[in-house]
């Protein structure tokens, strides 16, 4: 299904209206100033924006300390909460609801605002102080939203767990960026299923907890309940000011059993947030964006800062995505721009009665984090109407997204159109020649790419060993990207992902998209594994099927379609079914982990 936007879409998007303010006739020449003059495009973004300063900066770009550690608006003062807080005090900031009691609530702007000072003063009377650190282990409920901001709003540094982390998981964290105290939730509710989560936070060994009750529970010593923790402030809180570059929030990589990176965000990472939201999102204000996540992973905090730096209204469901509740959530909440993973989108595909939810209020999708399918994707953009989908591929170390879509050309499912505004990249191959189907790196700079990392040496990780690319520095990303012939992209997985079978390089996402075709599958993993006896690296297939099947038989017909729609010399050694696939915290596929399983299972 092909998208075009119509003239009267691409006359009131944000995109349109930018080039035009600034003189130019396309979408292209556009693109082509935000990385020729990043320093002009960038000023004229945060003035979109409007982006508050305390004190104006002296320029926009300083590399006096070299091309990996740019500061971006060098001279200037600033707390980006400020900007969070911009529209109308009776706008509504949060709708929410939860699979619990579908009654969607309401929070507007002003409210919003005193109940983030409640919690700064509450925070400072707990002896918080500018520099500590807080933690937030909990559901995208909208008291972590207030907690967030009310940290960052003071001068604190939020650590941001995942609340499907384990309490090793959750140990390794703290130990890297250990907090003062922490905030956490006494269960989760997720599909009928009561969930211990304070919990964990004890068994981690974790300091002082604040906790939201839901049910009965007893504390530690010493932790407080929520209400017992927060305060009315006697008057409005003021916001702590810093440098434009100085750390607001520290995030961490997919790591699970070795240690993840962990990566500062700074005021100016929460800019790249919001100008994504603002010009490939088309969030305007008064939309109502919704994208199911929660802190732990970056569409968190993206999500915060693309939604009230915009002026826009975030929507919150506490509860399973994949339920019929949260569809019926997203119709009665009046959602506008919705995003998802690719499986949330495949889950609703095959639950019954979404395919009768009136979703026509949307006017985009966005979808990241995983390779998604064409007929997936379809089906979800025909849910509201024929609308786009917006794919948006990045990082928690670029704040944002480096490929992405717009509603200013045409769209095709899973394809993406065009580099981020202000972001620049090239494919490689191997020998570090331009290719169409190879490995991504970055051309730096652009704001939201990390300059440090609290554990690992920031040079070695992304910039060590690596050529210049027509004299330009390159940085290190591991996407794998293939531009097809219109131009467009695909990214099909990371080239970690990747695999040679038969002397031809694939990636794992182009074999599990025939995969994921058939419609007994839920899901599917590919990876390539050495035999014990070593040799060439042999395809293995792990797949979850919505009913009992046998193995071979759809090993003989995986095959067939391999050969069929990709290539007759991709052979597969085992198809492995499963009951589900291991996740990180973000959805990405843990293939480590099914490696050491399809090695175990040869060895037996």
């Amino acid at each position: 299904m092909k998208w075009s936007p119509s003239r009267e879409v691409v006359e009131n998007s944000n995109i349109f209206k930018s080039y035009r303010k600034l003189g130019f006739g396309t979408y292209e020449e556009f693109y082509r100033f935000s990385i020729t003059e990043r320093e002009k495009f960038w000023d004229f973004t945060v003035r979109q924006l409007g982006i508050v300063f305390d004190k104006p900066y002296q320029r926009v770009l300083d590399l006096s300390e070299g091309i990996e550690k740019p500061y971006w608006f060098k001279g200037a003062r600033i707390n980006i909460v400020a900007s969070c807080f911009q529209a109308p005090e009776s706008q509504t900031a949060i709708k929410y609801a939860s699979e619990r009691d579908g009654a969607i609530k309401k929070i507007g702007y002003g409210e919003l605002l005193n109940r983030v000072d409640d919690i700064l003063y509450s925070l400072k009377r707990q002896g918080l102080r500018p520099g500590d650190f807080i933690g937030i282990d909990m559901p995208m409920t909208p008291e972590a939203v207030m907690v967030y901001l009310a940290a960052i709003k003071g001068g604190m540094q939020v650590i941001t767990v995942a609340d499907s982390f384990s309490p090793e998981q959750i140990k390794v964290r703290f130990s890297i960026a250990p907090p003062r105290l922490v905030f956490t939730q006494d269960y989760l509710y997720r599909g009928g299923k009561k969930i211990p989560l304070y919990q964990k936070i004890v068994d981690a060994g974790a300091p002082r907890a604040v906790v939201v009750k839901t049910g009965a529970i007893k504390l530690r010593e010493g932790d407080l309940y929520w209400r017992d923790f927060l305060q009315s402030a006697p008057e409005p809180q003021s916001y702590h000011i810093a440098r434009s570059m100085d750390d607001i929030t520290v995030l961490f990589s997919s790591g699970t059993t070795s240690e993840p990176k962990a990566i500062p965000w700074n005021h100016i990472t929460a800019v790249k947030s919001a100008a994504d939201g603002y010009y490939h999102h088309d969030i305007h204000p008064g939309d109502v964006v919704a994208w199911p996540t929660n802190l732990g992973w970056m569409m968190g905090p993206w999500l915060i800062f693309a939604t009230f730096i915009n002026r826009a209204t975030m929507a919150l469901f506490d509860g399973l995505p994949t339920g019929h509740a949260f569809g019926q959530f997203v119709r009665d909440a009046g959602i506008t721009m919705l995003g998802t993973v690719p499986s949330i989108v495949r889950a609703w595909r095959k639950t019954e009665g979404f395919e009768t939810l009136d979703w026509q209020q949307i006017k985009c999708f966005s979808s990241t984090g995983e390779t998604s399918h064409p007929e997936d994707m379809s089906w979800l953009m025909a849910r509201a109407g024929g609308k786009p989908v917006i794919e948006y591929c990045g990082g928690t170390e670029i704040g944002g997204g480096y490929v992405t879509s717009t509603l200013v050309q045409d769209n095709y499912p899973s394809a993406f159109s065009t580099p981020a505004l202000g972001s620049e990249f090239v494919i490689l191959d191997e020998n570090f020649q331009e290719t169409d189907a190879g490995e991504v790196f970055l051309i730096p700079p652009a704001p939201g790419l990390s300059v440090k990392l609290l554990n690992k040496d920031h040079h070695q990780t992304y910039y060590a060993g690596l050529p210049e690319y027509q004299g330009k520095t390159l940085r290190r990303h591991g996407d794998y990207l293939v531009r097809m012939k219109n131009g467009y992209y695909r990214v099909m997985g990371r080239t970690d992902d990747s695999m040679n079978l038969g002397g031809i390089k694939v990636g794992a996402g182009q074999i599990e998209e025939v995969i994921n075709a058939f419609g007994e599958v839920k899901e599917s993993a590919a990876i390539a594994v050495s035999p014990p006896e070593g040799g060439p690296a042999e395809l293995v297939i792990f797949a979850v099927t919505f009913h009992p099947h046998q193995a071979e038989e759809l090993k003989a017909r995986f095959q067939q379609a391999l050969r069929t729609k990709l290539n007759p010399l991709f052979k597969i050694s085992n198809v492995i079914l499963t009951d589900q696939l291991p996740r990180t915290a973000s959805g990405k596929i843990m293939r480590r982990l099914l490696r050491k399983e399809a090695r175990r299972l040869w060895q037996s």
